[in-house]
C-alpha cells in the first residue's frame, strides 16, 4: 500500500507544482505551502486505503479456507466390459468457515469426466463435468462433545475408526470392509455427536432421515460407534441400524483393529449383516509399509462384499505403490484383481493426485 500512496502523492504533488512554472508572475512562493498540500493528499490516500481495507475485509471472512484437489488415473482392466486404455479424473473442492472459532461450516463440492470409465468406476471417481454440491456440514461444541448435522452428511463423520490402510481402488471395500457400519453413510438429514475421552476411548452416535420426513415412518438409520486407540494399535466397534420404512428392517455389526510393527502396519475389518433373519459377512486384511525408498506399499485382499454361506465368495486383491513427487503431487501405480462370476478383471493404473 506504501508504493499505491507513493504513486498518488506524486502526480499530485507535480500538478500542484505546474500551475506555478507557468503563472510565475501571477503567484508567488509563498502563497503555496507544498508540505500542507501534499499532507492532504495523503489524508486523502489514508481514507481511500481504510475503504479499500474495509471493502477487501467484508467481501470474504479472514477464518474461510479453500482447498483444491484433483485426481487423474491412467489405465485398463481386462476382462472387464470394455478393455480400453482411458483416462478419467475428478475435481473436489472443500470450503471451510468458522464463526465462533470453534465452529465450521464445511461445503464439499464435486465434479469429474461426463461419464466415468470402467476405471474410473474402479477408482469411485465422481462423474458429471459440472460442479454439484456433495454436502453441506456444520459441527460445533456441545460440552467436551463435537455435534455435526448437515445435508448429504454420513452418520459416521464423528465415528473413530481404527483402520490405517489407504486403498488404491474403491473396488476394496470401504473403511476396511467396514463401510457398513463404521463408514455407514446417511439418507439425507443427519445428526452426529461423538466425544473423545484422554483416556483414548470414545463415543459417538447418530441419526439420519429422509428430506421429506425426519424420524417419521419412512427409512432412518441409526448409528453407534465405540473405539480406544493406544500406542500403535487400536481398535473400533460400531451397531447400526436402519429400519427400512416400508422394507425389511437390517441390522449391522462392524469391527475395525490395526497393529503397528517396526516395518507395517497391520489393518483387518469384519462386518457381519442381518436382514429379515437372513445374514451375510465380509473380511479385509490390509499391509501397510509406510517406509520403503521415496514412497510407502499397501497391500490388501478383501471381499467384494457381504455373503450369505449359501452365496459363492468372491475376492478382490490389491497393490500399490505411493511416493510424493512435492508437497502437492502425488504418484500411486498400482494393480488389482476382482474376482467375479462372469470371470477376473486384471486392472493396472497410474494415479495422479493433486492438492492445493
Amino acid at each position: 500500500m506504501k508504493l499505491f500512496k507513493s504513486l498518488l502523492v506524486a502526480p499530485a504533488s507535480l500538478g500542484l507544482l505546474a500551475p506555478m512554472a507557468v503563472s510565475a508572475n501571477e503567484v508567488t512562493i509563498n502563497d503555496f505551502n507544498a508540505a500542507e498540500e501534499i499532507a492532504v493528499t495523503n489524508s486523502r490516500v489514508d481514507g481511500l486505503e481504510a475503504r479499500l481495507n474495509n471493502f477487501e475485509a467484508g467481501s470474504f471472512s479472514e477464518t474461510t479456507v479453500a482447498s483444491f484437489s484433483v485426481d487423474a488415473v491412467l489405465g485398463a482392466i481386462d476382462g472387464a466390459s470394455s478393455e480400453t486404455t482411458s483416462l478419467d479424473y475428478q475435481f473436489n473442492i472443500g470450503l471451510s468457515t468458522s464463526f465462533t472459532g470453534e465452529d465450521s461450516l464445511d461445503i464439499a463440492i464435486d465434479s469429474g469426466n461426463t461419464t466415468q470409465s470402467v476405471m474410473g468406476t474402479a477408482m469411485g471417481f465422481d462423474s458429471g463435468n459440472t460442479l454439484s454440491v456433495d454436502g453441506v456440514t456444520y459441527s460445533f461444541p456441545v460440552g467436551g462433545a463435537t455435534m455435526v448435522v448437515g445435508d448429504a452428511t454420513d452418520i459416521s463423520t464423528t465415528f473413530t475408526g481404527a483402520c490405517v490402510y489407504s486403498a488404491f481402488t474403491d473396488l476394496t471395500p470401504d473403511d476396511c470392509g467396514t463401510g457398513n457400519s463404521l463408514g455407514v453413510g446417511g439418507k439425507a438429514v443427519t445428526a452426529s455427536i461423538g466425544y473423545a475421552f484422554d483416556s483414548g476411548f470414545s463415543l459417538a452416535g447418530g441419526v439420519s432421515s429422509p428430506e421429506t420426513e425426519i424420524l417419521g415412518d419412512e427409512a432412518d438409520i441409526y448409528g453407534l460407534n465405540a473405539a480406544y486407540s493406544g500406542d500403535g494399535y487400536g481398535v473400533a466397534l460400531a451397531y447400526v441400524t436402519d429400519d427400512g420404512g416400508s422394507s425389511t428392517e437390517t441390522t449391522t455389526w462392524g469391527f475395525q483393529g490395526y497393529y503397528t510393527f517396526d516395518l507395517a502396519s497391520l489393518s483387518a475389518g469384519y462386518e457381519t449383516q442381518e436382514t429379515g433373519g437372513t445374514d451375510s459377512t465380509g473380511y479385509f486384511v490390509g499391509l501397510s509399509f509406510p517406509e520403503v525408498g521415496p514412497g510407502s506399499v499397501n497391500v490388501a485382499a478383501a471381499t467384494t462384499g457381504l455373503f450369505t454361506s449359501a452365496q459363492t465368495e468372491y475376492m478382490v486383491y490389491e497393490a500399490s505403490y505411493s511416493y510424493p513427487v512435492n508437497d502437492g503431487m502425488t504418484v500411486t501405480p498400482g494393480i488389482f484383481i476382482k474376482e467375479a462370476a462372469t470371470g477376473d478383471e486384471t486392472g493396472i493404473a497410474v494415479k495422479t493426485s493433486f492438492s492445493f
